[in-house]
């Protein structure tokens, strides 16, 4: 595989110091997103590391909800990485479209990403840039994680301060070193966001985020019911030796009444029913509260 044996149609992503655009492989007229980081800007922004993590994670992993890496190539400008094309696009985007989410699509969507955590930390993969920019949609409707630049092999506790500040953890922000947990608290961010239209912590300036952060005081919107209340509360625990993902439990995570959404719900022409072991994967990590009553 070659660089010229990619026929390029339109740019389908922008980023820092790189683009995603859409290709077309001349010879088996099969369709891939290829990234190109300019080389100059990677040294300037000091990202080198960044971009060897996302190869090396890349070439490691292979699992349905995570973004699969074909090929890597450089060139006298650029590095190469020719990646699936998920033509669903970004979940950011199709959350503005909505507002929000509802419980069963919320559900669907925390499910399969919890399903990508957890085998990533079973190969002591710490990913720490989970948001809805990063998770992108095929054409069923099923998730990907992306962008790796920021995962790390990881077996103990590292230092660095990374990741987007609405979805920091406590113990990044602090620099008290951090490990698998952080995803965790990524995870309770992100439901909150999916189900409310907006992040638990945010503010002008990223320092007004942190000391919301640190306070540990939320406020679920009351629409959430009891269940999901309580899961966004445990997942969003300041001390992470509590925080729920970081122990291991056993038990059901969501009521099964909250029944996955169909095609029409997700916009996607062909969208199956939600595979039904989904819920008996997630139900490994997430038990179900003991009370019944809502708030």
């Amino acid at each position: 595989m070659t660089v010229f044996l990619l026929l390029l149609f339109l740019p389908v992503g922008t980023g820092t110091f790189g683009r995603v655009v859409l290709v077309r492989d001349r010879r088996t007229n099969s369709y891939y997103a290829l990234k190109s980081m300019k080389i100059a800007d990677v040294i300037r922004l000091k990202q080198e590391q960044h971009a060897h993590n996302e190869k090396e994670v890349l070439m490691e992993v292979n699992h349905p909800f995570l973004i699969r890496l074909y090929w890597t190539h450089h060139d006298d400008r650029c590095l190469y990485m020719l990646m699936e094309y998920m033509p669903g696009g970004e979940l950011f985007s199709y959350l503005r479209s909505k507002g929000k989410f509802n419980n069963a699509t919320g559900l669907f969507y925390s499910a399969e990403i919890v399903c990508a955590i957890e085998y990533m930390h079973a190969k002591d993969i710490v990913y720490r840039d989970l948001k809805p920019e990063n998770i992108l949609l095929d054409c069923e409707g099923h998730i990907k994680l992306t962008d790796f630049g920021f995962a790390k092999k990881l077996v103990d506790r590292t230092w660095t301060l990374c990741g987007t500040p609405e979805y920091l953890a406590p113990e990044v922000i602090q620099g008290k070193g951090h490990g698998q947990a952080v995803d965790w608290w990524a995870l309770g961010v992100l439901i909150f966001e999916m189900l409310s239209g907006h992040p638990p912590f945010f503010d002008d300036n990223p320092f007004g985020i942190y000391q919301k952060v640190l306070s540990g005081k939320l406020e679920c919107p009351r629409h959430l019911d009891f269940y999901v209340k309580d899961l966004i509360k445990k997942l969003l625990m300041v001390d992470k030796t509590k925080r729920l993902g970081n122990l291991r439990v056993s038990g059901l995570w969501l009521e099964t009444k909250h029944t996955a959404p169909s095609a029409t719900h997700l916009c996607f022409c062909h969208c199956p029913k939600h595979p039904n072991n989904i819920f008996l994967i997630i139900s490994k990590q997430f038990p179900l509260p003991h009370s019944s009553h809502s708030v």
